[in-house]
This record gives structure tokens, sequence and C-alpha cells, in this order.
């Protein structure tokens, strides 16, 4: 009797509030699942396997990421199941304000390095018949002063993710979720000691309240499963309904 094979997954930027919730759904699907993150591995991230990478270095020097892409390949069998480019980096900063190292830290990581690492592993996710999901942001459609530079990266990880659908037809499915505010441990941390503005934050929302990882993780599941083979190209908004809001300030 022939067993069936084990579903494969990679979580970039898995130490963070997302990424520990798409790690902990993903490998309660039964997924073996391959991490990976800037920092040494959390004691309690529940993985497979971990691999500290730096996403900015593998955008910028070949060697090292050839290593990195080989090191994720020789933990796989048949192919990859499902790439989750999740590892993102927000540098506030204004028109007048922002350097060209901060934009380029920002494309890097939010944008280039979603594309090279898809690319590097393509072969993997064509063998598997795989699923990219990018982790976008509403900031793609609406933003606020300040986020020039993270604005633009999610604006343009959306643009990748219709392209890619495009480029790739039916080898690989492309779909990208953009969540709205999200109560990670960072974003709880921008509200430390000012829970009226987190009540405030909470209202503005239709909703009435802040989403949570684990919703992130949960669509991302829906969104790697085969029975929605048609699915392809699209970024899915994960915000509480604030998307279809106008705030007038009457």
């Amino acid at each position: 009797m022939s067993s069936k094979r084990k579903r494969s997954c990679l979580i970039t930027g898995a130490a963070g509030g997302i990424g520990y919730a798409l790690v902990e759904a993903f490998q309660s699907a039964g997924y073996f699942v391959i991490a990976t993150d800037i920092t040494p591995k959390p004691p309690d991230l529940a993985c497979d396997y971990y691999l500290p990478a730096d996403l900015i270095q593998f955008t910028q020097d070949e060697n090292y990421a050839q290593q990195i892409s080989a090191n994720i390949q020789d933990k796989l069998d048949d192919g990859l199941d499902v790439l989750i480019n999740n590892a993102a980096i927000q540098i506030l900063g204004g028109t007048d304000s922002l350097t060209r190292q901060n934009w380029q830290t920002t494309m890097d990581v939010n944008l280039l390095a979603p594309f090279l690492l898809t690319q590097s592993l393509l072969s993997k996710l064509e063998a598997a018949k795989g699923s990219v999901i990018n982790i976008g942001s509403i900031h793609a459609r609406l933003t606020k002063k300040n986020f020039v530079a993270y604005a633009t990266s999610k604006a343009a990880i959306a643009g990748l993710t219709r392209a890619m659908a495009v480029d790739l037809g039916p080898r690989v499915r492309v779909n990208c979720i953009e969540p709205a505010a999200i109560e990670t441990e960072m974003l709880k941390a921008g509200f430390e000691g000012k829970p009226d503005s987190y009540n405030k934050l909470k209202a503005c929302h239709p909703r009435q309240k802040i989403g949570q990882p684990s919703e992130v993780a949960k669509l991302a599941l829906l969104l790697a499963n085969d029975e929605l083979g048609f699915l392809h190209g699209v970024s899915i908004g994960l915000d509480g309904g604030i998307g279809n809001k106008l705030l007038d300030p009457n």
C-alpha cells in the first residue's frame, strides 16, 4: 500500500506574529513546514525545519541566494506545495524624509525577495502543482502619511501577484492576502499605554474589532487548497470592512 505524500510549505517571516500563526496552522493541517526568518529559531516555533535567512542578502548576493535555495530544496522530496511570502519590513517616512537606503531595503525585502524566492523554487512548485501566497497589506489600496515606501511595496506585490499568475498560467497558482490591522505583538506594543487610541482603531473598522493572526493563517490554508484551483491572481482583503468605508470629517 502506497502512503500519501505529505504536503510541504515554506513560510518566510516565521518568527513574527502572523508567521507564528501560519506555521501553527499549516503544521496542524499536516504539512511539512519549513520556516525561515532573519533571527535564530524561536524555541516555541513548531516547524519541521528552521532556516535562518537574511532576505536582503538573498536579493544582493547570488552565491548566498543559491545556498539558501539549495538548503530549502534539500529538505523537499517531490516538490513544494505552498510558498508563503510573509516576511516584510515597514520603514516609516514621508516623501521628503525617506533615504535611498530606506527605499532600497523596503523593496528588497517586500518585493524583490518574494519574486526571487519564487523564481528559485519554481521547479519544485511546478512539480507539486503548487501555490504561492503573498502576504500583502491594505496599504496596497488605502494608506496614510509616512507609509510611502511600505505602501508602494505592497501595491507592487499585488501587481506582481497578477503578473505572475498570467505569466505562469496553469503551472503554479499565485494569490495574495491583504490584511488590515492584525493583533500581533508588534501592533500591541505600538499602542502600549494608549488604550483609547487602540479602541479607536477597533471602532473605525465596520466589524468593530482587530483581526487575528489566526484569521490570516486560516485564509492562507483555504487559498492553498487544491479544491480552489480556479482561484488565481487575486488579492483578497482581510480588513474588517474598512476598505469600503469613507472617512468623512463631518
